[in-house]
């Protein structure tokens, strides 16, 4: 055992990180451990840079220590020596710890590294594929730690908040039956019941919902929830949320509970101070003025229907849009007369043709006699002069025109207005704009099957109860919370009376039997005293990222899969051993 002021160099457990040292530590004897990050040789004494996730220290290995060390890029190391002042000359202003540095008097390789398939940089230029390949490697850089420590602190905060406002977190199953709930659902096999199937949850819908009947009026989980659904930036298979759900309230007090918890989190973790409320905003104004349901709201371009300027126009093609009860609207361009040239508009009509519009038509006033655009040669003299008035419109600007159905005229201008924010710069950086958008249509057409199809999930309970009229004029009573564009998460008031759910599920054509085989035991819960109950749940990954200022979740994920859902460390999915299909009772189709 060493004595006081002497360092014990059988004992390799550090005494500290590598981000810890500072001036306050000169003399002290440390063990530091840590992996490779830097190594620089100045005649005969080594200089290391020794890095784990707190941070880096330098490391002098004098002479008599040199001969003995071979160390390589990522080998992982024990360092035992002295904390001593860096020269004025020689401090690293980058580093915390650059006021030091720790001389070795013992250096122990703990663990060799094979060279690594990438430098452990900042600044990566590597193929996605290669970094998710050897993902453990990529971990180690500083970007990736530090978004994982955020999630970490981020989740944790909003944990507590939530605990605060009473909520009691409760696990809900992982194996569970298969429901629809909106997206395929990754089965699992049973082994003790031949051919038949667990579900992974999409959510912990229907299990929330009995906890409320169960009189727990206040849960929430961290849930883990797999959805087997085509990939892209903001979607994973497997994914994380936070669930909630509360007994005996309305929707504006599931709004308040998010609004008091986010608001907490945003200055625990960021120092930031949202407002004490969020705008509200019907799903009809949201389309109306913004062509999606998940509106940015950090800029104007808004669309403006033109309906009857249209019908008095000379344009045909315009006319009968009308005529045929389909939709005309504009947005204009501020400035957009010389920012966006001729050539640019291109790619806006082959944006507009990928949306569903048959062409886009256009228009740059401009002085007397100086309009250009297709659309110029209607919009002469007193009906060009009418609709700049009513668009606001002036000679410099640039206006976009849609004449189709109503959805499509709405999805087009919607994507053009976002398209030209980011082309032009008009997205203010710094915004944080939340966004309650309600009354969501409470179905929508399958266009393949001709059904009515939720557009939510079944269990949302419908504005008007006696669920009377025509169903595709319906609302609902979901909700969905938007930040910049972005839809964080969804919820709704719940039916809380079986008779309703019953009636809802013969709108969407779901039968006596197949209501009893698929919700037989969540119906029969009803029936025992189920409270008007509402809630809500947010995608972590993807507030996560955009609080990062991400654009893809997959930076804020360990381990996740790529856009066909694979797992390139692990190889999976993968076969498995006829044995083990045999096991579960299943037989591959010849070919697979």
């Amino acid at each position: 055992m060493s004595t006081p002021g002497e360092i014990d160099t059988t004992d390799w457990r550090r005494t500290h990180t590598c981000g810890e040292l500072r001036t306050a530590h000169v003399g002290a004897q440390v063990r530091l451990n840590g992996w490779v990050d830097g190594r620089r040789d100045h005649g005969g004494v080594y200089f290391l840079d020794l890095r784990d996730r707190y941070g880096t220290t330098q490391v002098v290995i004098d002479e008599e220590l040199t001969g003995e060390v071979k160390l390589g890029p990522e080998d992982v190391v024990g360092v035992w020596g002295e904390v001593v002042a860096r020269g004025a000359e020689n401090r690293n202003p980058a580093l915390a710890t650059g006021e030091i540095e720790v001389l070795a008097k013992r250096v122990e390789v703990l663990s060799k590294s094979k060279v690594p398939p990438f430098e452990v940089i900042d600044d990566l230029d590597t193929a996605i594929e290669t970094r998710l390949r050897y993902r453990y490697v990529d971990l180690r850089r500083r970007p990736l730690q530090r978004n994982l420590a955020h999630r970490s602190r981020f989740i944790n905060a909003l944990r507590r908040a939530f605990e605060d406002e009473g909520f009691l977190e409760i696990e809900t199953p992982v194996l569970n039956r298969a429901t629809p709930e909106g997206a395929r659902d990754y089965l699992v096999p049973s082994r003790v019941h031949p051919g038949e199937f667990y579900a992974l949850p999409q959510s912990p819908q229907l299990f929330k919902q009995i906890l409320m009947v169960a009189g727990y009026d206040r849960y929430f989980q961290v849930a883990r929830c797999f959805r087997d659904e085509d990939l892209r930036a903001d979607r994973q298979p497997e994914f994380t949320q936070l669930d909630m759900e509360m007994s005996f309230v309305e929707e504006e007090d599931v709004f308040a509970i998010w609004e008091r918890a986010l608001r907490r989190t945003f200055a625990e973790t960021m120092q930031l101070d949202l407002p004490a409320t969020f705008p509200r905003m019907r799903w009809s104004e949201a389309m109306e003025r913004f062509g999606v349901d998940k509106p940015d709201t950090r800029f104007g371009m808004e669309l403006q229907g033109i309906d009857a300027w249209a019908a008095a126009s000379e344009f045909g093609v315009f006319r009968d849009c009308v005529a045929g009860g389909g939709r005309v609207m504009a947005i204009v361009v501020a400035g957009g007369r010389e920012g966006v040239s001729r050539g640019q508009m291109k790619p806006l009509e082959k944006t507009a043709k990928e949306f569903g519009a048959k062409g886009l038509a256009w228009w740059k006033p401009g002085e007397e006699g100086g309009a250009a655009g297709p659309m110029a040669r209607w919009c002469e003299g007193a009906p060009g002069a009418r609709l700049m008035e009513q668009l606001g419109a002036s000679a410099d600007d640039l206006v976009l025109f849609c004449a189709d159905r109503r959805e499509i005229t709405w999805r087009v201008l919607g994507q053009l207005r976002l398209v030209l924010a980011r082309q032009l710069g008009l997205v203010p950086e710094g915004r944080w704009d939340f966004l309650w958008v309600t009354h969501f249509p409470m179905f929508e057409r399958d266009e393949a099957s001709g059904r009515w199809a939720s557009s939510h999930h079944p269990f949302t309970a419908p504005e008007d109860w006696s669920l009377s009229g025509d169903p595709g004029d319906m609302c609902s009573r979901a909700y969905d919370l938007v930040l910049n564009g972005w839809e964080l998460g969804s919820g709704s008031v719940r039916i809380h009376r079986g008779d309703v759910q019953q009636r809802v599920f013969d709108l969407l054509g779901i039968g006596a039997d197949e209501q009893r085989q698929k919700f037989g035991f969540f119906l029969e819960a009803l029936s025992y005293g189920a409270p008007p109950h509402g809630g809500f749940a947010v995608g972590l990954d993807r507030l996560v990222a955009l609080t990062l200022g991400l654009d893809n979740i997959r930076d804020v994920i360990p381990f996740p899969k790529t856009t066909s859902a694979s797992d390139l460390m692990c190889e999976a999915p993968s076969p498995v051993a006829p044995e083990q299909l045999e096991e579960v009772h299943i037989q591959l189709r010849p070919g697979l």
